[in-house]
């Protein structure tokens, strides 16, 4: 019987769109699932729920069994195949909000703050400490599982679980695979969707969609480039403004949202330039009021999914599923993965975590090698590459001078705050965080 553990499982709408994928998978169904939280209502939340499909869609083939903290941790992950980890530490709140009000006293302002960032450097700091304990127990309990990693900030905790520990890791995120789709209904190219071909490089929500021909082999960025310039320079204001200015600026798409990467680099929020959030509609503290909005609904959602009993679930696009069932089948399968860069982009870093095409296999997971990127766009992941390695570097060496330089060298608080300030910062975030950064004090 395959085993699989799920790691943050009160991440009850994310459990149940995985697991549930796994009850719709005949190489799944009959698995034992362990759900892993510290939150022992949003746990059983999602037993219940879990529970239902299991009944409604899988016949009750899967056995669910709750742990709950850290003292039955390694109980959970015992002889597990699997391990996915959707694990948020410090929550909206405090720490969310924190990584938001301390900064914006600072004037640095963010939009979503959980993948680079002064926000994205604190959530990995006090994220990597909790991942080292997964890991020392995942080395004693389960040391040949395979670990899918879904949280942020993405390269930061799949790059130290990659270079620190001796489990097997991939990280995952739901942008590569709906890239190009949303990209072709967006500028009204629906009619370019099927079969289609595409390659897609970078670093985790900055890979880039370097290649998309048509089911003929036709080239499609000139059509995409020609509406990008006539969209951003038209007047209208749409969602995606900043990804077709890259479009314009570098000539390439990239995965994740323009929400995400208005924040990414040194060009489009400015202090000195305060008219640009209004002209690429750029949603600042985007990522707090969706927490909001989260919490206040959850409540109403659980009760909507439980009010008949009739819960159910379709397979969905998320990775995990499919990988499983490539590994437990012998089956090859391809995704986009984020693996640690052992040669696969030329000219990107060998110690960075870099998203590639992979297949998967009874073996595990196999990066292909892509090899060089355009050079601006290197560049461009070279400078989120940067503050990333020195997060990582910090970590692992609770060196405090180390987190001051990942700050320094994210490209937007180093376009804003002189050093004294961008010390100063760090300083207050980490005596406000408190004991989530106890180890860098």
């Amino acid at each position: 019987m395959v085993k699989i553990t799920f790691m943050g499982a009160g991440s009850t709408v994310f459990a149940r769109n995985v697991l549930g994928d796994c009850m719709c998978t005949p190489a799944l169904r009959d698995s034992e699932i362990a759900l892993y939280d510290i939150d022992e209502k949003r746990l059983e939340d999602s037993r219940i729920i879990l529970s239902a499909i299991n009944h409604n869609v899988n016949e009750d083939r899967a056995t669910i069994r709750t742990y709950l903290g850290a003292e039955n941790r390694k109980d959970a992950l015992r002889n597990a195949d699997f391990v996915v980890n959707a694990i948020q530490v410090g929550g909206y709140e405090p720490c969310t909000v924190t990584d938001f009000e301390i900064p914006k006293k600072y004037g640095i302002r963010q939009t979503i703050a959980d993948t680079l960032g002064i926000g994205g450097i604190m959530r990995a700091l006090r994220t990597i400490p909790v991942l080292e304990e997964f890991a020392r127990d995942m080395e004693e309990v389960c040391p040949d599982t395979l670990f899918l990693n879904y949280s942020n900030p993405m390269a930061m905790l799949t790059g130290y679980m990659q270079r620190f520990t001796k489990i097997r890791t991939v990280g995952l995120c739901h942008s590569v695979q709906v890239c190009s789709e949303k990209l072709l209904e967006g500028m009204g190219m629906q009619d370019k969707l099927e079969g289609r071909t595409e390659l897609i490089a970078g670093i985790n929500h900055m890979a880039w969609l370097l290649e998309i021909r048509d089911k003929d082999g036709n080239d499609l960025y000139p059509e995409i480039r020609r509406i990008a310039e006539e969209r951003n320079t038209s007047g209208e204001k749409h969602d995606d403004m900043v990804r077709y200015e890259y479009i314009r600026q570098l000539g390439y798409y990239c995965t994740e949202s323009s929400e995400h990467n208005a924040e990414y680099n040194p060009f489009f929020i400015k202090s000195k330039y305060p008219e640009m959030i209004e002209e690429f509609h750029i949603p600042l503290d985007e990522y707090p009021r969706r927490c909001v909005n989260q919490i206040e609904g959850w409540e109403k959602e659980r009760e909507d999914i439980l009010r008949d009993g009739k819960i159910t679930h379709e397979r969905s696009k998320e990775y995990a599923s499919y990988i499983m069932e490539a590994v437990v089948t012998n089956t090859p399968y391809k995704i986009g993965g984020n693996v640690l860069n052992n040669g696969y982009i030329d000219n990107l870093p060998a110690d960075a975590c870099v998203e590639v095409p992979c297949y998967v296999d009874g073996t595990g997971v196999h990066p292909v090698k892509v090899g060089k990127l355009p050079t601006q766009l290197a560049a461009m992941n070279s400078s989120n590459i940067s503050p990333q390695l020195l997060t990582i570097e910090a970590a692992v060496t609770k060196d405090r001078q180390k987190i001051y330089q990942a700050a320094m060298m994210d490209p937007h608080t180093g376009a804003e705050l002189n050093i004294r300030d961008i010390r100063a910062m760090c300083d207050e975030l980490i005596e406000a965080h408190g004991e989530y950064m106890k180890d860098y004090r």
